[in-house]
């Protein structure tokens, strides 16, 4: 079933956005109205990607994660201080920043016939979320209903350089990452690396011989991992369907834990046509904006999870209605994270509180951010600990974002 306006609407008077928000709405109740948003801005910085920064009447800020330059978020945050044209009084300033209901709206859907700009309001979204926490004196996860688990297990990601057909490489490439401190148990495998080309740049459609190369590529993963590792098929939406459905039968006595982002990223009838022809479990979800987005593979069992990036979906309020629809149709998700200190705080927030998000991707290196002047995210045995300080629990190093800002860029613009 292809996605109408009608079964949208149908399905969003089914679970508002309101419901998916009433714990934090209950919790909030008492603080509203008492305090005023006075400014959004953003910076870019110099590894730890740009950031949005929410400031207050009450000198709390809250923080989020964005993608794109400083000028360009700058630029698009212009719509979202005050407003301006037929935009005036939908914007943030002059606020009250508990209404984030009220705010995700306004950002995402008041003033639909222009572009919506999701990578970079959706770090206005989670900033919110990180101020809410502040204000309210407990952490995110608190205020999207409490915990389920302490520590999120996470999948990690195979590196690009070597042969991946040489047994011998493939033994101490999988000793590497197995024996890294962090103790990831499932790694991503690329399928460009298995075809021996560079992610994007090349045929979609397979003939045998770069099949032959696939199935020798992961028969050596699995081998090396041995039994106890989970492997990640990792495409990147390059493939035609019949490649597609080679790759996951050429794979499936692997087990692998997903083949995600096997096809064209938006929702067609071929992901369910491969769902049906596979029992690999198929995953994807990076590239899909908001509810409206997700809801096809939910509704049509396409996939087996589904993946949403806060930043690419549209932060934590959009990804919440993402999961809580998807547990209606008992799918799980997880959450696509390629990583810096302010994304994975955001997910390991929002995947302690959510029962059907099992898990989140996480770059090697993310316990030792620079950014970070103190609660660094904390992992060991392949897992997360969740923060218990408010908001997203960040505390950052100003000192260090001043200190390596690009060429030209003013500190918070």
């Amino acid at each position: 079933m292809n996605i109408t306006r009608r079964n949208f609407l149908q399905a969003s008077l089914a679970l508002p956005v309101g419901a998916s928000l009433a714990h934090f709405e209950a919790l909030a109740a008492p603080a509203r109205n008492q305090i005023r948003i006075t400014a959004v801005k953003a910076m870019q910085t110099g590894d730890t990607g740009t950031i949005i920064k929410i400031e207050t009447d009450a000198g709390l800020v809250g923080y989020g994660p964005c993608h794109g330059s400083g000028p360009l978020a700058r630029e698009i945050l212009k719509e979202v201080g005050g407003g301006r044209g037929s935009n005036e009084g939908l914007g943030l300033v002059g606020k009250d920043p508990l209404a984030i209901k009220v705010h995700f709206h306004n950002l995402f859907y008041a003033y639909a016939q222009r572009d919506r700009h999701v990578r970079v309001l959706s770090g206005v979204d989670i900033a919110l979320w990180d101020l809410a926490g502040k204000i309210l004196d407990v952490p995110v996860s608190k205020l999207l209903g409490g915990n389920f688990r302490e520590e999120i297990p996470l999948y990690s990601h195979c590196g690009h350089t070597g042969n991946f057909w040489s047994k011998e490489e493939w033994r101490d490439r999988a000793k590497e990452l197995v024996d890294y401190p962090s103790g990831f148990k499932a790694f991503k495998v690329d399928l460009n690396d298995a075809l021996g080309v560079t992610a994007r740049q090349f045929v979609p459609s397979l003939g045998p011989l770069e099949v032959r190369k696939v199935q020798l590529c992961y028969d050596l993963a699995r081998e090396s991992f041995g039994p106890d590792i989970d492997i990640i098929v990792h495409g990147h939406n390059e493939l035609d369907w019949p490649s597609a459905v080679q790759v996951a039968a050429v794979v499936e006595h692997i087990k692998p834990l997903y083949f995600e982002d096997p096809i064209a990223p938006l929702y067609s009838d071929s992901w369910l046509a491969l769902r049906r022809t596979t029992r690999v479990p198929i995953l994807t979800g990076e590239d899909i904006e908001l509810l409206e987005g997700a809801l096809p593979f939910i509704q049509n069992h396409a996939v087996d999870c589904l993946q949403p990036d806060m930043i690419d979906s549209g932060g934590i309020t959009a990804v919440k209605m993402i999961a809580d629809f998807a547990s209606a149709y008992r799918m799980p998700i997880a959450l696509h994270n390629v990583s810096g200190l302010l994304l994975n705080m955001a997910c390991q927030q929002f995947a302690a509180a959510v029962h059907n998000c099992p898990r989140i991707e996480c770059a090697r290196g993310s316990d030792k951010p620079k950014a970070a002047a103190s609660n660094a995210p904390v992992i060991a045995n392949g897992k997360m600990k969740v923060s218990s300080l408010p908001g997203l629990g960040l505390d950052l190093n100003l000192d260090y974002l001043k200190a390596t800002l690009p060429p030209g860029e003013p500190w918070w613009g």
